[in-house]
Parts: structure tokens; C-alpha cells; sequence
């Protein structure tokens, strides 16, 4: 392989991992305020014990996010030099915005939430609680910013000329606030959410199947379920302004994202087909007419460029962004149905009662993972070949000192410290999961007593 692919192979393969676990941080930041709160307003044992055990595991994917986090620092610099050089003042901006409003914030908080339960007053602990997760929060913020500038640029000017050319910022909260910036911060926020509740809702039904910490798997459940429904409403409608600002600044991503070779006024929406790359069509496609217009921009009879109006060197894979763009969608409607049939089956008390359910939901924490990385997958490959959308092409942002041997080299090394590293999450993971909750008697007498006054041993559903 060449330098360029295997350069864009390693950074593709260390994000992806990486991104794993910054979602499940975020969206886990949200059970633990959620179930504290709960805890400080009923004064029942048992939330504190649920909020407790998903801290722990919190502390976990937080721990591994940082670990893997760190080599895409160093990337930058091997083999994106040029385009380090290119966004520096960018990227800079945003990411010592990051350090100031959410590294501190959140690292200052951290110590007090992990090992101050029964050293700090509940309040104290609860805004603890709340200062980590909105610190976590704006990680993503400033991230999400800095990537959604390079797909829909605002608020710079290029200083110099050839290889010496910079993007320099003129406005920063233009910059900030480009036009892709709040949709995709929307969009990616509550794919971590969704992450976040479904590995609740996962570890709630391995517990039923097994009759084990029933009290606590129900509420786990009722959480998780509740912010699964609501998050895939939501993030329905947030896709549909997504894909709006992708029709209006980025049309070569939108035609292969549909697969529509030729330009359409009153173009339909493919729900399904067969990409046919050699004759440029789409075979046996099951297609709504015009709703593709309507959904782009409110018309019926609106025309959306095709491919035929972009050279073939400068379109994107049309045939992988089209079935991974289904595979997103398909699981956020699975998504959006597990949640649905959960809390029916919650309401009625009856999820004891249908195995086959829970072994899906005991699996279902995989779901919002590979939407996830079929979300970031389409938005990434779907702005090729520019690295700077209309500005910088990935060629050019590759550092001319990085040689093959160099990249492969470092690919093998990283792919073996990450399996490593996912094994022992893996095994970390497992191991607090089977070890479950803690039980009441292990607790303080204070919180003992506490439980023994406020709960009903029969409540089971609260």
C-alpha cells in the first residue's frame, strides 16, 4: 500500500476505537446525574447503590477513552503535518477552548465523585456529579466544532500561498458556529446518550435473565428505557436537519449517500437497492418519489445535484457510504422499537416473561456503538477527497517526510497495544458487571437504616 492509505487507514482504525468509549463516557455522565438526583429526592437506598455501581463503570470507559485518546495527538504530527500546519490555528483554538472549559472541569470534579460518597455531604457529591458530566459534554462540544469546520468551513482567512498556506480565524464564534457545527453537536451528543442507555438497558437484562439484583435492574431499566425513547425521537428529527445541511454545502456526500447517479428534479428517497458501481445505477430500489426533495429542502420538486455532476476522481465510495448510511438508520429504528416494546413490557411488569426479549436487550448495547461508527464513517468518507472541505485535499494534508514502512510499521505496534487494551476492558468490564451492585449490608449503617425506614422490600418497582 501507499503512504496515503495506510496513513488514512491508521488514523481511521485509532478513532474508531477511540470513539468507543468517549460515547459510553458521555452518555453513562447522564445515568449517574439522573440517578443520584433520584436518590437525593426519594432518599431510597437503592438509587444510591445504582448510581454507585454505574459510576464505577463510568470510571472505567473514562479511564480507557484517555488511554486511547492520546495517539491521535501524535498523528497529527507524523503523518498530517501539512495539514496540522493548515488548520493549526483552528484547531488550536478549539482545543485550548477544550482544555479550559471542560478538561478542568471535569478532572477538578473527578476525584470527588469517584472516592467521595462517604467523605462529602450527598449535595456536594451531586454537583460533583453533574460538574464531570457537563466537563464531558464540553469535550464533545469542542471537538464536534473543530471537525464540523472541516466540513463546512466559517469565519478564517488563508494566509500564504502552496505548502505555507494557513487557515487563520477572523471570527472566532463564526468559526464556532458554522453552519454544521450545532446540528452535528445535536446529532453526535445524543448518539452518546443512546450509547449510554443501552448499555444500561444491557446489563438490566442480563441481571433479569439471571434473577439477579431484580431491584436494581429495574431501575436501571425504567432509566435507561426512558432516555433509549426519548434520545431516538429525538434523534430522528436531528438526522433529518442534518441531512438538510448536507443538501445545501455538501451535494457530493448527499448523491452517494442516496446512490443517485444522474441529477433529479423531484428526487425519490431509496430506502433500499443494490449499488451497481460499473453501469452507474442503482438496481431493484425501493424508492419513495420526490421524498428525497421534500426532505432536503421542503419542495417536492427540488433538484438534487447527482454524481454526474461531480468528476469520478473527486467522488466519494459511493457504494459502501450507501449501506452503511442504511445501517445507521436501520439501527436507530431498532433501536427506537426495543425501547418502545421495553417500556410496555416495564409498564405491565412482564419482562420476566419474555426471555427472548431480554436476550436481545442483553446484546443490545452493540447497537448505538456500530450506528456510531456508521454516523462518523458516512460523515468523514462522504467529504471525500478533502481533508478541508473545498479547501485542503487529503493528499495534501499528508506529511512528505512519512514514509510506508514508517506508517506500517506503527499501525501493527498500535493494533496490538489495542487489542490488548480492549481485551483488558473487556475483562474489566466483565468483572464489575458480574460482580453486580453493592448490597445493602455492605454499606454504612446510616445508609442501611435508611434503606430499611424508606424502601418497601415488596416495591420492587421503584
Amino acid at each position: 500500500m501507499d503512504v496515503l492509505t495506510l496513513a488514512r487507514f491508521q488514523f481511521a482504525f485509532t478513532i474508531m476505537f477511540h470513539y468507543i468509549f468517549p460515547v459510553l463516557s458521555i452518555g453513562l455522565s447522564i445515568i449517574m446525574v439522573i440517578t443520584e438526583a433520584l436518590y437525593l429526592k426519594t432518599k431510597r437506598a437503592s438509587y444510591l447503590h445504582t448510581a454507585q455501581f454505574w459510576t464505577k463503570i463510568f470510571a472505567l470507559t473514562f479511564a480507557m477513552g484517555v488511554a486511547t485518546g492520546i495517539v491521535m495527538e501524535f498523528e497529527f504530527g507524523t503523518n498530517w503535518a501539512t495539514y496540522s500546519r493548515y488548520v493549526g490555528d483552528v484547531f488550536g483554538s478549539a482545543l485550548a477552548a477544550e482544555g479550559v472549559f471542560a478538561f478542568f472541569l471535569e478532572s477538578g470534579f473527578l476525584a470527588v465523585l469517584l472516592f467521595g460518597w462517604n467523605r462529602v455531604g450527598p449535595k456536594l457529591h451531586f454537583f460533583s456529579t453533574l460538574m464531570v458530566c457537563l466537563g464531558a459534554h464540553f469535550s464533545a462540544i469542542w471537538i464536534v466544532v473543530a471537525n464540523s469546520w472541516m466540513q463546512t468551513p466559517a469565519g478564517f482567512t488563508i494566509v500564504g500561498e502552496g505548502m505555507q498556506a494557513r487557515a487563520c480565524i477572523i471570527d472566532f464564534w463564526a468559526m464556532v458556529f458554522n453552519p454544521s457545527s450545532m446540528i452535528r453537536l445535536q446529532h453526535v451528543i445524543l448518539g452518546c446518550w443512546l450509547a449510554g442507555a443501552f448499555l444500561v438497558i444491557s446489563v438490566a437484562a442480563y441481571y433479569m435473565l439471571k434473577r439477579e439484583h431484580l431491584r436494581f435492574s429495574r431501575q436501571s431499566m425504567r432509566v435507561g428505557l426512558w432516555i433509549a425513547f426519548i434520545t431516538s425521537v429525538l434523534q430522528a428529527l436531528s438526522g433529518h436537519q442534518s441531512g438538510q445541511i448536507i443538501a445545501q454545502y455538501q451535494p457530493a456526500k448527499l448523491a452517494a449517500l442516496e446512490a443517485l447517479y444522474q441529477t433529479q428534479e423531484g428526487a425519490p428517497l431509496t430506502l433500499f437497492g443494490i449499488v451497481d458501481t460499473t453501469n452507474q445505477k442503482l438496481n431493484y430500489a425501493i424508492q419513495i418519489p420526490k421524498m428525497l426533495s421534500w426532505l432536503s429542502f421542503g419542495d417536492l420538486n427540488a433538484t438534487i445535484a447527482g454524481l454526474d455532476q461531480i468528476a469520478p476522481e473527486d467522488r466519494p465510495n459511493t457504494k459502501t457510504l450507501f449501506y452503511t448510511f442504511r445501517l445507521m438508520i436501520g439501527l436507530g429504528f431498532l433501536m427506537l422499537a426495543l425501547s418502545i416494546i421495553g417500556l410496555i413490557l416495564w409498564h405491565k411488569d412482564r419482562f420476566l416473561s419474555y426471555p427472548w426479549i431480554l436476550r436481545i436487550m442483553t446484546i443490545s448495547a452493540i447497537f448505538p456503538q456500530l450506528a456510531n461508527q456508521a454516523g462518523w464513517y458516512c460523515a468523514e468518507s462522504g467529504r471525500y477527497p478533502w481533508i478541508v472541505y473545498g479547501l485542503l485535499r487529503i493528499s495534501d494534508g499528508l506529511s512528505k517526510a512519512v514514509v510506508a514502512s514508517q506508517v506500517l510499521g506503527s499501525i501493527i505496534m498500535f493494533g496490538v497495544v489495542y487489542v490488548l487494551l480492549f481485551i483488558l476492558f473487556i475483562y474489566l468490564l466483565n468483572a464489575k458487571i458480574k460482580h453486580g451492585p453493592h448490597n445493602f449490608d455492605e454499606e454504612s449503617p446510616y445508609h442501611a437504616l435508611q434503606h430499611l425506614i424508606k424502601e418497601s422490600p415488596l416495591n420492587d418497582r421503584n
